[in-house]
């Protein structure tokens, strides 16, 4: 269900109270609050055709394309990434004003339009029936462009609008430097930044994040990531990885942006607080405080991860014939 400001508690909302992330039609709603408080609900009529599209693609409904079966990067996980880059967007518009730059309607579209095809590369075709799309993960990126060009021009985008989607996506490649996308202007180059600390924050800000660490490893292996031998070390290393790879990132290349979005909460639903950090905040210490109070038992952590009953069901690959 949709939240209005006077459903929520302010003083003990967290981040998964406001909105559900796991309803597209929650979802789009509230990106369409935020496109209009940003001057771009006029162009509604070209976000909803494309949304519906990313929808159906993840569940199968999508001509020449099979129903999404990686389960960390599914549609919740789109969904999420493009609610966070709407929010952020709204907050850095709100927060940086100083900065002089000023987004068209179109190039607000186009940040949220980014956000839902960054992983539309996972998709496997009709055809394609060895695996799942993890075994795509290592370069996805550039599969997500081949599939947003050709549904952009399904939808009557043109080709500046591709080029500067294509910059976007890029942005979600941890591999790949910032000053290495050849942005066309500095405010492409900060909505390539918000989609790109968009993708970390949604993540690790999940309410359910440690569950599905265990979903990622199993898509890490079918992919032929070596950097992790078992659930346990992925687990282990997680705080790192925020420390060292995900705060970096945000901090350095996308020039601590993320610190808008509280800006967001303050406007929209007047909470003075940063959901997202909070939430990734507990999960962190929740991460240290499962492996310290551990026993010697290697598998104990499954223990502690009971969350959205993740850890008890079976994780196999989704029957799609």
């Amino acid at each position: 269900m949709h939240l209005s400001k006077k459903h929520v508690d302010k003083k003990d909302a967290r981040l998964y109270d406001l909105i559900d992330s796991r309803d597209a039609g929650s979802v789009y709603k509230e990106i369409i609050v935020i496109l209009n408080i940003l001057g771009a609900g006029s162009l509604e009529s070209r976000f909803k055709p494309v949304y519906d599209d990313i929808v159906h693609l993840f569940k199968g409904q999508y001509p020449g394309y099979r129903k999404s079966n990686t389960r960390y990067h599914n549609l919740e996980h789109t969904l999420l990434v493009t609610l966070a880059a709407a929010r952020l967007l709204h907050g850095y518009v709100e927060g940086r004003a100083e900065s002089g730059v000023v987004f068209k309607p179109a190039n607000v579209l186009l940040c949220v339009l980014a956000a839902l095809y960054h992983d539309s590369g996972l998709i496997q075709t009709k055809q394609d029936r060895k695996g799942t799309g993890a075994k795509y993960t290592i370069g996805h990126e550039a599969r997500s462009v081949t599939f947003m060009r050709k549904n952009m021009a399904r939808n009557g985008f043109d080709e500046k609008q591709m080029v500067d989607c294509e910059h976007l996506i890029m942005c979600t490649n941890l591999d790949l430097r910032i000053d290495q996308i050849p942005f066309r202007s500095p405010g492409i180059r900060i909505l390539g930044q918000i989609v790109g600390t968009s993708d970390l924050l949604a993540q690790i800000a999940d309410r359910q994040y440690l569950e599905k660490l265990m979903l990622l490893f199993k898509e890490f292996k079918e992919a032929g990531i070596p950097e992790f031998d078992s659930e346990e070390e992925l687990l282990q290393k997680t705080g790192g990885f925020y420390k060292n790879v995900a705060k970096k990132r945000m901090e350095v290349d996308y020039d601590n942006i993320s610190d808008c979005m509280i800006y967001h909460f303050r406007n929209r639903w007047d909470i003075d607080r940063d959901l997202y950090l909070e939430s990734i905040e507990n999960n962190i210490e929740y991460l240290k405080s499962m492996f310290k109070n551990r026993d010697t038992d290697d598998s104990i952590y499954r223990q502690f991860l009971k969350r959205g009953g993740i850890v008890d069901r079976e994780w196999g690959v989704f029957n799609d014939n």
